[in-house]
């Protein structure tokens, strides 16, 4: 017993020999650690004020035109080669990175979504997709559930400004908080009953979560196109914009969420999602799986015919 109190005894006059080692004084000693904390704090600020996150990222995608305003709205514009999106299996690939990065900028305050020319994703091509063989559909089930999650984890207010028809990948725009669309917007689901595949790469289950479970699966299953003021009315657009205000509302919209506290905003949009988060995470991998299962069908079909 009397070792362990003269241990203890000697660790307290140790410390208190280093705390007393600036001549005595205390106050000394931790005025010194607290501008040594301070100097080593604004050294990291500077550092990072030169180099902000977003210069790591901003030129990286080649199918997404990336600008932000001095409040931090980050606008997204999907385009090829300047013009209208044309959507394949390398921006399939590049929209998970382009998410995941997006989602891992903390300056960035309220995301825009946005296309260019005169749709927002409209347009596919083969090229860079291999449905056909296991190899070339795991990297698609792969990408397909990530850039979900991916999206979801941009943990800021999304809008969507939807500046005409959208045909593929609209469960992005499902995906986002505010949706504006103009008068010229359409939704439909083409490509998938287009290649002979199921629709299994979330729309399943996020157009039957916004619109209804009926009117949803008949969205689906009839290649519905759905124009902006129906689209209103059941809920899955909140305003109709003209053209030429689309982005200047989106923008007007965004700048009035930086002027909330960040941390609100921030956790409003974690509140808000929780639910579609569930959905996407229980559901997209299976639905990926059932439309792998039609494209070997597909394939077999394709093989056959060829004989």
């Amino acid at each position: 017993m009397k070792k362990k109190i003269s241990s203890i005894a000697l660790i307290a006059t140790l410390s208190f020999s280093l705390l007393t080692a600036s001549g005595g004084n205390v106050t000394a000693f931790a005025a010194m650690n607290d501008n040594e904390q301070t100097a080593s704090s604004n050294a990291a600020a500077s550092s990072t004020s030169a180099s902000s996150r977003f210069d790591t990222y901003r030129n990286s995608f080649p199918n997404a035109q990336l600008t932000r305003s001095e409040s931090g709205v980050l606008e997204v514009k999907f385009h090829t080669d300047g013009g209208k999106l044309i959507f394949n299996g390398h921006t399939h690939e590049e929209f998970v990175d382009l998410f995941h990065a997006i989602a891992s900028d903390p300056d960035n305050r309220v995301v825009i979504l946005t296309g260019s020319g005169d749709a927002f994703m409209d347009t596919i091509s083969p090229e860079g997709f291999d449905f056909f063989s296991p190899q070339g559909y795991d990297k698609i089930y792969r990408e397909g559930k990530k850039v979900l999650m991916n999206m979801l984890d941009i943990e800021v207010p999304v809008i969507a400004a939807v500046n005409g028809p959208v045909r593929l990948h609209s469960e992005y725009i499902l995906l986002s908080d505010i949706v504006l669309a103009t008068p010229k917007t359409v939704f439909q689901d083409k490509p998938h009953f287009d290649f002979g595949i199921v629709p299994g790469d979330g729309v399943n289950l996020l157009w039957p979560e916004v619109i209804g479970s009926v009117r949803g699966r008949y969205f689906l299953l009839t290649q519905q196109e759905l124009d902006a003021k129906t689209a209103q009315e059941w809920g899955a657009v909140n305003e109709i914009v003209p053209d030429e205000k689309l982005l200047a509302r989106a923008h007007e919209i965004a700048e009035n969420i930086t002027k909330l506290p960040p941390l609100t905003s921030h956790y409003t949009r974690v509140a808000l999602t929780q639910n579609l988060r569930r959905i996407v995470d229980e559901g997209v991998g299976y639905g990926l799986a059932l439309e792998g299962i039609s494209a070997a069908d597909v394939a077999r079909s394709m093989a056959t015919n060829k004989k």
